[in-house]
């Protein structure tokens, strides 16, 4: 073999090396967003899992406010009926449950015997800390995202995306009631 052979040998050699690694590294990162999601599903299976136990708490305690409890137990179980592949729909779900449990908590504060159970709040500690959970892998699933999509558009990187199928990942979205400013009303303090 002449040289000329073997120096476009060992280009292709290391074009096929170089493409193998671009190829690797998205996968990789396609990994780190599916894992990220998983961390959003757990924390919403964990808040579901402390929703009865909460509903059950506050019912022993306030027998008419059976619309708010109603709420929060149907979109817990509209939740868990929701495809494990739509995120988009499981979030919006999942908010609409945020402002359901918002709305318990606000009932709770018409029953002081309620609020100082033990039980009610180890309860809403647990919910709160959940919900924290939440909002941090929305962040973590977001950045994680962001990564994936720019690493499948730059060059030369996309390239190998382009053969390897490699599609771009929607960002999680606030809610359009969270985008909304609070309103603050000192009208009725003396």
């Amino acid at each position: 073999m002449n040289t000329t052979t073997i120096i476009i040998l060992v280009v292709i050699v290391l074009l096929i090396a170089w493409g193998i690694l671009i190829y690797n590294n998205l996968v990789n990162q396609r990994t780190h967003v599916q894992e990220s999601w998983s961390q959003i599903d757990v924390q919403l299976q964990r808040r579901n899992d402390l929703i009865p136990n909460l509903v059950e708490t506050v019912k022993g305690y306030s027998k008419h406010e059976a619309d708010t409890l109603s709420k929060v137990t149907s979109l817990r179980a509209e939740l868990s009926h929701v495809p494990a592949d739509d995120h988009q729909q499981k979030m919006a779900v999942a908010n609409q449950l945020t402002g359901a449990l918002q709305s318990l908590i606000a009932v709770s504060e018409n029953y002081p015997d309620l609020k100082a159970s033990t039980e009610y709040s180890q309860l809403m500690e647990e919910l709160s800390n959940t919900e924290n959970k939440i909002s941090y892998s929305r962040q973590l699933y977001n950045s994680t995202a962001a990564n994936y999509n720019a690493k499948i558009q730059t060059f030369p990187a996309n390239l190998i995306a382009g053969l390897g199928h490699f599609t771009k990942i929607d960002f999680l979205k606030a809610p359009e009631a969270a985008k909304q400013a609070p309103k603050v009303s000192f009208s009725d303090v003396k």
